[in-house]
């Protein structure tokens, strides 16, 4: 009679298995690769984030100079934004007040543009009132808080109503701005179709010492829609 005691699987050592050609494969793809690029894993590492910020710039923030004085006091020449290109991507159009970044190819010439929301699909804005302010919807907006020191709100007279899908855009700096008003008589009316909106100015984060959220006037708020629904 065979005594001798059989190994139970609790008795057998537990050694860990090797991996496979598969696994081993697989996790040394990254050495693989810094092994083969010149400065190993620095370089890996390099190129990583620069590919994450690509992929941030191209479809969640991205970073833009401010080129001229059109957007001053608030805006310097020089100061750099961050837009945000997710802020009008789920539903929510541009409103009434907002600082955009837009392409103005076609409609104010080639390149990017940064200018504040005055007027959305089917708003009608005049200027100026007797108090000498732009009026949207029948209501006078009190551009104080923004508007550079001794501008007026425009030496330009205007009286438009706003196309579905577009946008009326004003330069804070009014009389160093060339904005809407300078191309009423050219294609497109001088409006920005929204389609062509690159995303919001939220953040000024360059120099540090005008760090600074960019927020909606609440002068905005106050303007009633206009009669075939516009809202901002």
């Amino acid at each position: 009679m065979d005594t001798e005691a059989q190994p139970t699987e609790r008795d057998r050592p537990s050694r860990p298995q090797s991996p496979g050609p598969e696994e081993r494969s697989r996790s040394s793809l990254p050495t693989r690769i810094a092994e083969w690029l010149p400065g190993g894993r620095v370089t890996l590492t390099l190129f990583a984030c620069l590919a994450f910020l690509l992929l941030l710039s191209t479809f969640v923030v991205q970073p833009f100079q401010i080129p001229s004085g059109s957007m001053e006091q608030g805006l310097r020449i020089g100061d750099r934004v961050l837009v945000d290109k997710l802020a009008y991507r789920f539903g929510a159009g541009p409103g009434r007040g907002d600082v955009i970044v837009f392409d103005g190819t076609g409609y104010f010439g080639d390149g990017d543009y940064i200018k504040r929301v005055v007027g959305v699909g089917g708003d009608h804005v005049v200027c100026c009132t007797e108090q000498g302010r732009i009026e949207v919807n029948g209501r006078a907006v009190d551009e104080s808080a923004f508007l550079y020191p001794g501008d007026s709100a425009s030496s330009v007279p205007f009286d438009i109503v706003v196309p579905p899908g577009t946008l009326f855009v004003l330069g804070d700096h009014r009389s160093d701005s060339s904005d809407s008003r300078d191309h009423l008589g050219s294609p497109g009316g001088g409006m920005i179709p929204v389609g062509d909106v690159i995303g919001r100015a939220d953040w000024i984060v360059w120099p540090y010492s005008h760090w600074t959220h960019l927020t909606r006037p609440p002068a905005y708020a106050r303007v009633p829609a206009a009669a075939g629904g516009a809202h901002g």
